[in-house]
């Protein structure tokens, strides 16, 4: 299983994923701040690895920290939640990890633990994010598994796999999932713009585990969908909100128009930690913009116009009228999307 984040004595290791699929490299965090800022650019990235990444970074922040008791320490650990909420916003999964780790923190304080007693507990909670999040991958693997087809293609949108995760993954734990139970299931991957996730890691990630495995261009599916290579569609997600609408990596709503013109399914497969009960609809999701650069250049050329405006946000909205279901570790949910998720709340 790939692995895409690790504590060690000295830090946080992360699989560098600018450089994939061509160099396996890894960077070293030593610092929150280096967690935070491997976050920022990418080296680490997809919901569920931001959430584990961004508690790893606050047992690292509070194993650092010069204070010399848990009181003194306490303004500090608020810096250091601060900073690593503030590297991307669309993502709910950091600040459910996040909200994780500060009330465990409060619940200690009050408790009167020492700053030795934290640190411990803290890092415990970093290490049972982790193992949770490969677990319910795998949960989920198993259930979104048996949605599809026992055979043909299934078309997936960036990476939603073991490197967006902690291991597995989440729509490719589903495509996984399939090909373990039997399944003779072709992957056609969008190379999903600007940043090339698709082309770049979830093709590298199916290769490696010798799934059939066509890259395509962003703008292929509708022609592939209406010469019937497509059987189904299964995406991850970043934010769930209350209703069912999903932001997921921007395109994710054009392949959902597609897919429901054509009739075929269309699957997200998210942790329950991806779903915000406390956002209403997709219209109240924030949508992460970012460098301009990532448009304007590829593999340090210039394409683009000197001065031409640039567009460039990570995310879109999917509406909830497009999706078929949402596969989670809880289960399968289906529409009324608003209702199935309360529901699954209250019993979870």
């Amino acid at each position: 299983m790939i692995s895409t984040l690790a504590w060690t004595p000295e830090g946080v290791r992360f699989i560098d994923q600018t450089r994939l699929p061509l160099e396996e490299s890894y960077v070293l965090a030593t610092t929150y701040e280096q967690v935070a800022d491997v976050i920022v650019t990418m080296v680490v990235r997809g919901a569920p690895a931001i959430g584990v990444s961004a508690a790893y970074g606050v047992a690292l922040g509070a194993l650092r920290t010069k204070a010399a008791t848990a009181a003194e320490f306490a303004p500090e650990f608020e810096r250091i939640c601060a900073r690593l909420a503030g590297t991307r916003p669309t993502a709910v999964n950091l600040f459910w990890a996040i909200d994780r780790m500060k009330r465990l923190f409060v619940a200690l304080l009050a408790a009167g633990a020492t700053l030795a007693q934290i640190q411990g507990k803290l890092l415990a909670e970093a290490h049972a994010m982790y193992a949770e999040d490969i677990a319910a991958c795998k949960k989920m693997g198993a259930f979104g598994g048996a949605l599809l087809p026992d055979e043909g293609g299934v078309l997936t949108h960036c990476n939603a796999g073991a490197l967006a995760t902690c291991g597995y993954g989440t729509a490719l734990g589903v495509i996984r999932s399939a090909v373990e139970q039997g399944k003779h299931i072709h992957v056609y991957a969008d190379e999903t713009r600007p940043f090339l996730q698709g082309a770049r890691l979830t093709a590298w990630e199916l290769m490696a585990d010798h799934i059939p495995t066509t890259v395509i261009c962003d703008n292929m599916a509708a022609s592939l969908m209406r010469a019937g290579k497509i059987q189904a569609v299964v995406v991850g997600a970043d934010r769930i909100a209350a209703n069912g609408d999903v932001a997921n990596k921007i395109g994710t709503y054009n392949v959902a128009i597609l897919a429901k013109e054509h009739g075929i399914p269309f699957y997200v497969a998210a942790p329950w930690s991806t779903i915000d009960l406390a956002t209403p609809t997709g219209d109240s999701i924030p949508i992460e913009e970012r460098p301009a650069i990532e448009v304007t250049h590829h593999g340090g050329k210039q394409l683009t116009p000197n001065g031409v405006c640039i567009r460039n946000p990570a995310f879109d909205v999917t509406p909830v009228r497009y999706i078929t279901a949402i596969i989670t570790e809880r289960g399968v949910l289906r529409a009324p999307f608003g209702d199935s998720l309360r529901a699954m709340e209250r019993v979870g």
